[in-house]
């Protein structure tokens, strides 16, 4: 799927509209909910989202500064109706371009288990045993840019 990765500015209606996709897709499931100190915490980190040709958010992550040469990609979500249409591929691309041109030079997450196979097919590396975040099983990965 052909989509626009634009940067969203914190505390915006762009951002909150994120904000609902990051929800309905990473947290409702779970059971669990944004606290505000949370979304305040992101007011540093970069937010990208993936826009349809006709302007509805398709797909959003965030990109939080580590140190200098390490990035962190957080809360990728891309919307129901746009899964298995290359969404969250582009969103990943455009973020490790953007970190690129920002001289970061590795890109780590940490992937929910369900998700370790697409990370491996965008060339990221599995580190270190399985750990439980938000009360499911996930792993450290990582790319070298």
């Amino acid at each position: 799927m052909n989509v626009t990765i634009q940067e969203i500015e914190f505390a915006t209606p762009a951002f909150d509209e994120n904000l609902r996709l990051r929800n309905d897709i990473l947290r409702v499931p779970l059971n669990l909910e944004f606290y505000v100190k949370d979304i305040a915490a992101e007011y540093d980190s970069l937010h990208l989202g993936a826009y349809s040709i006709e302007g509805e958010l398709a797909g959003s992550l965030i990109l939080k500064t580590l140190n200098e040469q390490q990035v962190k990609m957080r809360q990728v979500a891309v919307a129901e109706k746009f899964q298995k249409q290359g969404v969250g591929k582009n969103l990943v691309a455009a973020s490790e371009k953007l970190a690129r041109e920002r001289s970061f030079t590795e890109m780590i997450l940490h992937a929910r288990e369900t998700a370790v196979p697409f990370y491996l097919q965008q060339g990221y590396e599995q580190i270190g045993e399985r750990f439980t975040e938000v009360n499911i099983p996930h792993f450290k990965m990582r790319k070298k840019l």
